[in-house]
């Protein structure tokens, strides 16, 4: 989908980043200082950068002064407000604090893609396509009619694929936190596309948490 560039210097978050974003389908380069960083940028293109800012070498202040056109999201323990305005304020597209959740980083990078970047219009895999833009999706060659909810479901589903999702996260991405319901709607409509698609194979239950879309 896009090309990333992971610029931190402790090598497991970066090597977890790169992990979790290869498995939704981006490609992803790797570097672990700021001079580095500011090398393979000058070289060739990425889609989005993912920055520290304390880094050896140079820092992600000093890079992100460096690069032009790139898309950047800083991703620091500097957690104070003047730093969050600091980053902003000089270039960043988004800014996110450590600790950090993995699946709200794969929904800033996807957010930030899709402001900067011209995404895919359709997401095929076995026989089915999915219009991403139409929200159509056939089978086959044959339109399959989903309700608005099926719909919302499967392209949350395709857009954290490979990702074990939990049903109270599945809730927030297709109902939103209003949602007064409970989580065996998420079980019901899991169903319906299993049964309206034949995604038996692909759409996997995870015990005890919820489902993973596998392509």
């Amino acid at each position: 989908m896009a090309r990333i560039l992971i610029v931190e210097d402790e090598k497991a978050i970066n090597d977890l980043i790169k992990r979790s974003l290869t498995l939704v389908g981006h490609e992803c380069g790797q570097v672990f200082n700021g001079l580095d960083a500011i090398e393979l940028i000058s070289s060739r293109p990425f889609d989005l950068v993912i920055l520290d800012i304390m880094l050896p070498g140079a820092s992600g202040y000093e890079v992100i002064r460096e690069i032009k056109d790139t898309p950047v999201i800083f991703l620091t323990a500097k957690a104070k407000l003047e730093d969050r305005l600091t980053g902003l304020r000089i270039g960043a597209d988004d800014y996110i604090v450590k600790p950090f959740e993995m699946l709200e980083l794969i929904e800033r990078v996807n957010a930030v893609l899709r402001r900067t970047k011209a995404e895919p219009a359709t997401f095929e895999f076995d026989d089915i396509s999915v219009d991403l833009i139409g929200k159509r999706v056939t089978k086959a060659g044959s339109e399959v009619s989903l309700t608005p909810k099926e719909y919302e479901l499967l392209a949350a589903l395709i857009a954290h694929r490979n990702v074990a999702l939990s049903r109270e996260k599945l809730i927030y991405l297709v109902w939103t936190y209003d949602y007064d319901g409970n989580d065996r709607t998420v079980d019901t409509h899991i169903r319906r596309l299993r049964q309206k698609l034949g995604l038996e194979s692909r759409l996997k239950t995870v015990y005890k948490l919820g489902y993973r879309l596998e392509v």
